[in-house]
């Protein structure tokens, strides 16, 4: 496949993704579905898992208080009210995601001016079960209030602890 591949103008790496995940990623790279515009993509990952190759924008959010350390929230997750509740109660929390809106929310459409198609925001925790569940769903929400549609997805909730 060297040849093939020396002779590609973009290879993609499929050895930890999903089928569903490739058409996403096809369609937003090629331009396959009939959808102008950005098609913004949200994420959460854990570093302990590695990178979202295709992630465009990485924010790490290991420094908000992590719920493992709590017994009664380790077992649950990020989509559960009691964690998100934990994580937004960190000082920290409120002041960081006003900021990341207030960055993000003005360059979307400067991305998109420069004919980018596919844009994922890729939030990041030691795991992926907790923080960045929290902080991905909670950024989804804003950007759909400010009138940016993005899909959310959790690469590594659904992983064997």
């Amino acid at each position: 496949m060297a040849p093939v591949r020396a002779r590609a103008d973009h290879a993609i790496d499929t050895s930890e993704i999903a089928a569903a995940e490739l058409g996403r990623i096809l369609a937003g790279h090629y331009g396959l579905e009939a959808r102008p515009g950005l098609r913004l993509f949200v994420t959460s990952f854990g570093f302990r898992h590695g990178l979202p190759r295709e992630a465009d924008l990485v924010l790490d959010v290991r420094f908000l208080r992590n719920p493992h350390y709590v017994a009664a929230l380790r077992p649950l997750t990020g989509l559960d009210a009691r964690v998100a509740a934990y994580v937004a109660e960190d000082p920290e929390f409120a002041p960081f995601f006003d900021r990341v809106g207030a960055l993000l929310v003005p360059l979307l459409p400067r991305y998109a001016a420069e004919g980018k198609a596919y844009l994922t925001i890729a939030i990041g925790c030691t795991g992926g079960r907790h923080r960045s569940v929290v902080v991905a769903a909670r950024l989804a929400q804003r950007l759909g209030e400010a009138g940016i549609a993005a899909a959310l997805h959790h690469r590594d909730l659904g992983r064997e602890r």
